[in-house]
């Protein structure tokens, strides 16, 4: 049988964890972190997210600050408000929730905040940080997706080292980042995309298989090798009928799940994963600015 990996239960620890460094910060610096988090319009999905992080931060003592802007107002707006939360020492970590509306310069705006309050671990020079260090480092503001899949890999307590892994996509959110994380647990790590010749033979020779590609059940049995591990970072939304649909990641879970060591489910899998280290990007940053 293989091992479902439960993202909520690592989740769950993972904000235990953060409840009791932001005790000790309250007891040490009288204040607790402090997490912008500004969403522009009102797509419904942003608005499900948006509301699952506050909850999420609330939960573990995070204050959070909620700046829910009209979908009229001018890129320069957004800018101005960036740069007083950038100048506002009670605020910790900046989130803008994506996507933006389509006149926005979505890079320019992530680039606008500064890198020591930037929860996603976007900017580019906590981008560059992460490509540099030698190692997974602590202090590092890293991308919220692929450290959640590399703190559900490390629940299985197996060694890392020397193991084949691929990466299906090569975004800046998850891909590059994952495949960065990944080598520096001296992984021998491959990318594959949608341009790559042979993909499903590539992936099969993959110890670990990480899927981030945005294809609704594209990664069936045919890519995965018996006694994999696979981690879908997938959510597609698909119809079943006209009144009812369902949310499936990029891997055909009930195909593929027979044959793995361990696989993570969607949804409950790399979902509360995301929105845990969102926090702990938030509560790094808080530690980083009082030391």
């Amino acid at each position: 049988m293989p091992h479902i990996l439960d993202g909520k239960k690592v989740a769950q620890k993972l904000k235990e964890q953060l409840k009791v460094e932001i005790d000790n910060i309250k007891l040490k610096f009288k204040r607790v972190p402090g997490l912008a988090v500004i969403q522009v319009g009102n797509v419904a999905a942003s608005s499900v997210y948006v509301k699952a992080k506050t909850k999420a931060a609330n939960e573990v003592g995070i204050n959070v600050f909620d700046h829910h802007l009209k979908d009229t107002i001018e890129q320069g707006e957004l800018l101005n408000l960036i740069n007083q939360l950038n100048n506002h020492n009670d605020v910790d970590g900046i989130l803008v929730q994506l996507p933006l509306p389509k006149s926005f310069n979505e890079q320019k705006i992530l680039d606008s905040i500064t890198p020591e309050k930037d929860a996603d671990g976007f900017h580019p020079i906590n981008v560059g940080k992460l490509s540099i260090s030698q190692k997974n480092d602590e202090n590092l503001l890293i991308p919220c997706t692929p450290f959640g899949c590399l703190l559900l890999l490390k629940e299985l307590n197996i060694d890392l080292v020397g193991k084949n892994a691929v990466v299906i996509g090569r975004s800046n959110i998850v891909g590059k980042p994952m495949a960065q994380l990944l080598i520096k647990e001296s992984c021998t790590v491959t990318i594959v995309h949608s341009k790559t010749v042979d993909i499903e033979k590539i992936c099969k020779k993959a110890d670990i298989l990480i899927a981030a590609i945005g294809k609704p059940e594209l990664v069936n049995k045919n890519w995965v090798k018996d006694g994999a591990i696979v981690i879908d970072v997938g959510i597609n939304r698909i119809k079943l009928n006209e009144n009812k649909s369902k949310l499936v990641g990029d891997v055909f879970f009930n195909e593929v799940k027979e044959n793995t060591m361990a696989i993570s489910p969607v949804p409950g899998g790399v979902g509360p994963m995301t929105i845990a280290c969102l926090l702990r990007n938030t509560t790094t940053s808080c530690k980083n600015r009082l030391a």
